[in-house]
C-alpha cells in the first residue's frame, strides 16, 4: 500500500532522515512547513534535490485555521508528527514551549480528527514524537511534551483517536545541530582541541538516526492500540564521556575530553534507558547498528561531507 505520510518538522535532524527513507520505501510524503518556505527559501540540501517527488502544504502549528486548512490540502493517511521547540534549548520561554508543543500538537489532532470532511481520507495512524525527558520534567521543553501527550492520550481513550507515541532517546548522525555533544565532540576531535565537557558520568542511551527512521516507519504501519507508547533506543546506556572517548580514539585526535571543566545542567538525570523488550513487543523493531558502528557510520558522513565542500 502506498500511504501520503503528513510530516510535521520534516526539515529537522531526524525529518531530514526520514522523508528520503518514505520515498525510498514508496510512500508519499507530504511535508508541512511554516510560510516561510512558500517563497524563495530553499528546503534543507537533502530535501531540496528531493524538491521534485516533495508535496508541501503551508501552516504554523500555533493557527488552528491554517492547521486545518494544510491538513485538508494534504489528504495524509498517516502523520507523524516531529515538530517541536526547544530539543536543543530546552529552558526555551514558556510561553513559545506552551504555544509550539503544547497547542501545536492540539491543534494538529483536532484538525486531524475533530474537524476532518467527509472528501479526506481517514488517518489511519498519527504518531507523535516524545522525549525521554518526559519521565522527569525538569525543564520546559520536557514539560510541554508530556502535556501534549498527555491530550494525545485523553483523546486516544476517549474518542479512540489512532495516536501513539515514540519516545526518542539520545539520537546521533549526521545533520545534527552543531552544538550537541557528538557532533560537538567530532569538530573539537577532528580539529585536535581539547573538549571541555561536564563529568561526563551521566549515562544516556544513545542510537543512531538510522535506526530511529526504520522504527519509526515500522511503527507508524503497525496498528497499535490507541495512546500506546513505545521506547526507541538500544536498551544500553553508556556515559557521556564514553561516547566523546571513542570519537577521539576513532579519529586518532591529538585532543583530549576535559571532564569536569563544565557545570552540570540543573535536573540532570543520572541514567536514561529504553525498554527496548516493550518496543519489540509491540512493534517487532530492535535496533540493528551498534554504537560503535554508527559512530563510525558518523564519521564517514563527516569526511565525505568535508570533501565535498568548497575550498
Amino acid at each position: 500500500m502506498v500511504a501520503r505520510v503528513l510530516v510535521t518538522g520534516g526539515t529537522g535532524f531526524i525529518g531530514q532522515h526520514l522523508v528520503p527513507a518514505l520515498l525510498a520505501a514508496g510512500h508519499r510524503p507530504v511535508l508541512l512547513l511554516r510560510e516561510t518556505y512558500a517563497g524563495d527559501r530553499l528546503l534543507p540540501p537533502i530535501l531540496q534535490a528531493l524538491r521534485p517527488e516533495l508535496e508541501l502544504v503551508y501552516a504554523d502549528l500555533r493557527n488552528f485555521n491554517l492547521t486545518s486548512r494544510a491538513v485538508r490540502q494534504a489528504q495524509a493517511t498517516h502523520v507523524l508528527h516531529l515538530a517541536a521547540a526547544g530539543a536543543t534549548d530546552p529552558f526555551l520561554p514558556l510561553d513559545s514551549a506552551i504555544r509550539h508543543n503544547l497547542y501545536g500538537t492540539i491543534h494538529l489532532l483536532r484538525a486531524c480528527f475533530e474537524t476532518a470532511r467527509t472528501d479526506q481520507p481517514a488517518i489511519q495512524q498519527l504518531l507523535l514524537c516524545r522525549t525521554p525527558g518526559e519521565l522527569t520534567t525538569m525543564n520546559v521543553y520536557a514539560t510541554s511534551k508530556l502535556a501534549a501527550w498527555n491530550f494525545c492520550q485523553m483523546y486516544a481513550h476517549t474518542r479512540g483517536w489512532p495516536i501513539i507515541g515514540a519516545m526518542i532517546f539520545q539520537t546521533y548522525g549526521i545533520g545534527q545541530r552543531p552544538e550537541a555533544v557528538v557532533p560537538a565532540a567530532f569538530q573539537a576531535a577532528l580539529a585536535g582541541a581539547d573538549f571541555p565537557m561536564t563529568s561526563g558520568e551521566q549515562q544516556r542511551d544513545w542510537i543512531y538516526v538510522g535506526n530511529v527512521v526504520t522504527a519509526l516507519l515500522q511503527a507508524l504501519f503497525t496498528t497499535l492500540p490507541p495512546g500506546s507508547s513505545f521506547d526507541v533506543g538500544s536498551g544500553q546506556p553508556r556515559s557521556v564521556l564514553e561516547v566523546v572517548s571513542k570519537i577521539y580514539e576513532l579519529v586518532n585526535s591529538t585532543g583530549r575530553p576535559r571532564p569536569g571543566l563544565l557545570p552540570t545542567r540543573p535536573g540532570e538525570v543520572t541514567v536514561q534507558c529504553a525498554d527496548v523488550a516493550r518496543t519489540r513487543e509491540l512493534t517487532g523493531w530492535e535496533p540493528t547498528i551498534s554504537l560503535t558502528a554508527g559512530l563510525c557510520q558518523m564519521y564517514s558522513d563527516l569526511q565525505q561531507q568535508s570533501a565535498a565542500s568548497p575550498p
